[in-house]
């Protein structure tokens, strides 16, 4: 049987993971589709599409530590330490 201590850290852990991919999530939805292409990246409707099913995963699964869950979570690391940052860090518009 699980200790309390158990329960709050698995419980803790899956909070943070859901936080995690919902936010690559989101994040995806609100980049410039444009931007995708300039860097070089998959696209915009192929990154949302991975994290949104790696939220969506994650949330059926209720745990990060799964079989699906734990490539789930590294969807959203992936898009969040190397997409995002590539993306966000070209100019919108004219560089007047």
């Amino acid at each position: 049987m699980a200790s309390w201590f158990d329960v709050w850290v698995f419980t803790a852990l899956y909070w943070a993971a859901q936080g995690l991919t919902v936010w690559a999530f989101v994040d995806a939805l609100i980049r410039p589709a444009a931007g995708f292409v300039a860097a070089g990246k998959l696209t915009k409707p192929g990154w949302a599409a991975i994290t949104g099913i790696a939220a969506v995963v994650l949330y059926l699964s209720q745990n990060p530590m799964t079989f699906l869950g734990l490539p789930a979570v590294i969807a959203a690391v992936v898009y969040l330490v190397d997409v995002r940052p590539a993306v966000r860090g070209l100019r919108r518009g004219n560089s007047w």
